[in-house]
C-alpha cells in the first residue's frame, strides 16, 4: 500500500504540473522559454518553404555526411537569429528543403539563408589582400586542383566545418576584441603541417568570397587554435563569432526556389477536425465506462492523463504540430485504449478463474504485458523506419507523423504502468468478491 500511495502522488504531481504546462501562458523557467500555445506546421498556419541545393560543379561529389551538417547549421543558424522552429531536412543527394512555419516575410526568410556563409582558409602564398576582398578559391580542402593559366584561383587548405569552437575575447592591453577559434583533432593537424611548412607566407580567412583578414604566419600553430584580429568593435566580434559558429557550412548552397504556403485547414476546419476527434473520443469513453464498469473509470482518468503528460511533452520540447501529427496523436489514444482493454480483459478472465479481486488485479498487468509490449515495440519500430523516410527524402509529413506516434507510444505505456494500475488498485481493494460482476463486468 506505501508503493500504491507513493504512486498515486507521483501521478497527481505530474499531473499538477502538466496541466500548468497545457496552460496558455508562455513558460519561462530552468532555462526553458516556450510561447503560450503549441507550434503548428506549415499545413495548419501556413508559412515558407525554401528549396536550397548544392552549389557545386557536376564533377563534385556532396556526401550525405556534409548535407547533414550543412543542414544542422542553417537549423541553429536560422533558431539563433530569431525565426523559431524552423525545420531543414535532407532531400535527395544534394538538396535540403527549409519549412518556415508561421512566417511570410519573404525578405527577411531568405536574408536569413543568405547571411549563412561558407568559411575557407585559404593558402594566398606571399600575396596579402585586405578585408573586403574578393578573391576566387577552389573550394576542395585536401587537394590542389590543376588551375588554367589565365586564372588565379587560391587553394582552400580547410572549411568552417574543421572549427571546433569559436568565441570572443577582449585583449586586456589594448581593450581590443578578437575573435578566437578551435579546430577540430583532424584540422588542427592540417592546420599545424601548413602553418609549419610556409612560416613567412599568409594565410587567407574567406567567408563566401570575401576576404575576412590575411594574416602572416609567423611560427608554427600545434594546438589548432587561432585568433581572426581586424578593426572590430564587441558587436561586430560577436556577429562574426556567430555567423562562424553557425554559418561555417561545408558545402556552399544556393536557393532553387522558394514559395509561400497557405494554411490548408484554416481555423474554422482546424476546430472542426478537433471537434470531430474529441466526439471519437467521447464514444470510445462512453464504451469503456458501459462496458467495464469501475475499469472503464480507470481507462478514462488514464486518457485524461495522457492526454493532458502528451501536450505538455509537444510545448517543452517543442514538437511542431502539424496535420499528420494530430493523425498520430489520434492513433496512438486509439492504442493506449487498447493496453486498458488487454489489462481489463486479463482481469476479467482471472476472475473467471477463481481468483480473488486483488489476485486478478495484480495478475493482470504482468500477465497482459507480454501483448502490450509486442503490440507497442512494433509501432515504435514502424515509428523508426518512417522518421528514416521522412528525414531522408524531406517528407515532413510522413516525419511528423512517426514523432508523434512515437511519443505517444511511449507515453501510453507509462500510463498504463503508473496510472492503470495504480488506480484499479485503489478502486477495488474494498470491493466485495461477490461484487465482482457487478462492478468488473465479469
Amino acid at each position: 500500500m506505501k508503493r500504491i500511495y507513493i504512486n498515486l502522488l507521483i501521478i497527481i504531481l505530474v499531473f499538477a504540473a502538466a496541466v500548468y504546462v497545457d496552460l496558455p501562458h508562455a513558460i519561462d523557467m530552468f532555462g526553458i522559454h516556450r510561447p503560450a500555445g503549441l507550434n503548428l506546421g506549415l499545413d495548419l498556419q501556413g508559412g515558407m518553404q525554401v528549396l536550397l541545393e548544392a552549389d557545386v560543379d557536376e564533377h563534385t561529389v556532396v556526401t550525405a555526411d556534409q548535407l547533414d551538417i550543412a543542414r544542422q547549421i542553417l537549423e541553429n543558424r536560422s533558431n539563433g537569429l530569431g525565426v523559431s522552429e524552423v525545420v531543414f531536412q535532407v532531400a535527395g543527394e544534394n538538396r535540403i528543403v527549409a519549412e518556415f512555419p508561421g512566417m511570410t516575410n519573404t525578405d527577411e526568410v531568405l536574408d536569413t539563408l543568405k547571411e549563412t556563409g561558407m568559411l575557407e582558409f585559404v593558402d594566398t602564398g606571399t600575396d596579402y589582400f585586405s578585408p573586403g576582398e574578393l578573391i576566387r578559391t577552389d573550394g576542395k580542402p585536401g587537394s590542389v586542383e590543376e588551375i588554367a593559366p589565365d586564372e588565379t584561383v587560391y587553394h582552400t587548405i580547410l572549411t568552417g566545418a574543421d572549427l571546433k569552437n569559436v568565441g570572443v575575447q577582449l585583449i586586456e592591453q589594448q581593450n581590443r576584441p578578437v575573435v578566437v577559434f578551435e579546430m577540430t583533432d583532424e584540422g588542427g593537424k592540417i592546420f599545424a603541417d601548413f602553418t609549419r611548412n610556409n612560416i613567412g607566407k599568409f594565410l587567407t580567412l574567406v567567408l563566401d568570397g570575401r576576404v575576412i583578414s590575411s594574416p602572416r604566419i609567423n611560427s608554427e600553430i600545434p594546438n589548432g587554435e587561432g585568433v581572426i584580429e581586424g578593426n572590430f568593435t564587441i558587436e561586430d566580434a560577436n556577429a562574426m563569432a556567430v555567423q562562424l559558429k553557425y554559418g561555417s557550412l561545408p558545402i556552399p548552397l544556393r536557393i532553387v526556389e522558394y514559395k509561400k504556403i497557405g494554411a490548408t485547414l484554416g481555423e474554422d476546419s482546424l476546430k472542426k477536425s478537433l471537434i470531430a476527434g474529441l466526439i471519437g473520443l467521447g464514444l470510445a469513453a462512453l464504451f469503456m465506462l458501459i462496458y467495464y464498469r469501475v475499469p472503464g473509470i480507470v481507462a478514462v482518468i488514464a486518457i485524461i492523463f495522457y492526454g493532458a503528460v502528451t501536450f505538455a511533452v509537444y510545448k517543452l520540447i517543442p514538437v511542431t504540430l502539424s496535420l499528420s501529427g494530430i493523425a498520430g496523436l489520434l492513433l496512438t489514444t486509439g492504442g493506449a485504449f487498447d493496453s486498458n482493454v488487454l489489462m481489463f480483459e486479463r482481469l476479467k478472465e482471472e476472475l473467471r478463474e477463481g481468483k480473488t479481486i486483488k489476485q486478478a488485479v495484480t495478475l493482470c498487468w504482468p500477465k497482459a504485458w507480454s501483448s502490450i509490449r509486442d503490440s507497442n515495440a512494433a509501432t515504435l519500430i514502424t515509428s523508426a523506419i518512417l522518421f528514416y523516410f521522412g528525414s531522408s527524402f524531406g517528407a515532413t509529413i510522413v516525419k511528423g507523423f512517426a514523432v508523434t506516434l512515437a511519443l505517444g507510444v511511449v507515453i501510453s505505456l507509462i500510463t498504463t504502468y503508473l496510472v492503470t494500475r495504480t488506480l484499479l488498485f485503489l478502486l477495488t481493494k474494498n470491493m466485495k468478491q461477490e461484487d465482482h460482476k457487478k462492478w468488473l463486468s465479469a
